[in-house]
């Protein structure tokens, strides 16, 4: 089945596999400790299946919606120029990781979560500081506690004090006796670790990427259609495709699939990048064409129930920071061999540790 048009099989496969990790499940390549640890895991829209994750999904939609992802939009754009600015006024040659790739999504986050101003800093270092390249584990859980104990006081804080805000859309959940502050507080954490890792590679990888095919880089300064830009922004999705690791998933019923039958509770991980690069289902899937038709049809975040909640708003950051930085920084080369750029082979999802250019 491994060659059975990938993108379809995983798009199936998708449709009738769950989070849950079943400790008789037969998960392939899979330490029984993993399973453990998930079946151990605090309740969560990243952790539940069925009615369980419904619940916890509709209660974070509301973020998400269009009117809030373009609301946003403004305060994207400023954060990702005020860092322009600051790279600019800084010595050559700067790395966009450090630069851009991380505080922008964070800052972004905060924003969407309702992180007061001057909480920005302290929220934003507690928030990078497991992603450093060297980052110690202990360094990592340190940094994922504090941000769960100052999520559940601002949970406390916009229950008296609500604002049009993720948080306040949490404590109004709170109010009214759907979720507890620690179940609160767990879903923001949620959601910063799901999209701030991510989108702060997906801009890393996707400058390297635009910097390496610079014909394809000048779609994206050029464009003037937001529609050329949107299909742009999933083109490079689609051929980066960061979670490379394979989704580990239960089969919650049989799934008859490429001329095999997957048995419920059996274990299956799902490869998303093979997927992307299925030559039944893109041409060419090694050549990144930003004028591809049909690039929307990526499986980058995932597909069916569990999908990635937030991609709007990860679409959003990637159109406005990509073309920003290429229409500001138009002569932006990359300062050292491709072969020294450090790739995060280590990590779930892939990317770059840093990303030296000058310009």
């Amino acid at each position: 089945m491994a060659h059975h048009r990938l993108r379809a099989s995983a798009r199936a496969v998708l449709g009738f596999a769950g989070q849950r990790r079943r400790p008789g499940a037969r998960l392939p390549a899979l330490e029984r400790r993993h399973v453990v640890d998930r079946a151990q895991a605090a309740r969560s829209v990243f952790t539940s299946d069925g009615e369980e994750h419904t619940r916890f999904r509709r209660m974070l939609s509301k973020p998400f919606t269009f009117r809030r992802v373009e609301g946003l939009r403004p305060t994207i754009q400023q954060i990702t120029d005020d860092h322009i600015d600051t790279m600019l006024a800084g010595p050559q040659p700067a790395d966009v990781v450090a630069a851009i790739a991380l505080p922008v999504p964070s800052l972004v986050i905060s924003q969407l979560l309702g992180v007061p101003y001057e909480d920005a800093e302290m929220f934003q270092h507690h928030a990078n500081v497991g992603l450093a390249r060297f980052a110690a584990a202990e360094d990592t859980m340190k940094g994922a506690m504090s941000l769960h104990k100052y999520l559940a006081q601002l949970v406390e804080a916009k229950m008296e004090n609500p604002a049009e805000d993720a948080v306040s859309d949490l404590a109004e959940r709170v109010k009214a006796g759907e979720l507890s502050v620690k179940e609160a507080a767990q879903l923001g954490t949620g959601l910063l670790i799901a999209g701030h890792e991510t989108t702060a590679n997906m801009i890393g990888l996707g400058v390297l990427a635009l910097l390496e095919n610079p014909d394809q880089a000048a779609v994206i300064r050029d464009a003037e259609d937001p529609k050329i830009l949107a299909n742009a922004v999933e083109e490079l999705l689609r051929y980066l495709s960061i979670i490379q690791n394979g989704q580990r998933r239960v089969a919650v019923e049989d799934i008859h699939i490429g001329g095999e039958t997957i048995r419920a509770n059996e274990g299956i991980i799902i490869d998303l990048a093979p997927a992307n690069w299925d030559a039944q289902a893109f041409a060419e899937p090694d050549r990144l064409y930003l004028h591809r038709s049909g690039a929307d049809r990526n499986v980058a975040f995932g597909y069916g129930r569990h999908q990635c909640v937030g991609q709007q708003l990860a679409r959003a950051e990637l159109q406005i920071v990509f073309q920003t930085l290429l229409r500001r920084v138009p002569t932006m080369e990359l300062a050292v061999p491709i072969e020294e750029v450090p790739f995060k082979h280590d990590r779930l999802a892939y990317g770059v540790y840093e990303l030296p250019v000058t310009w």
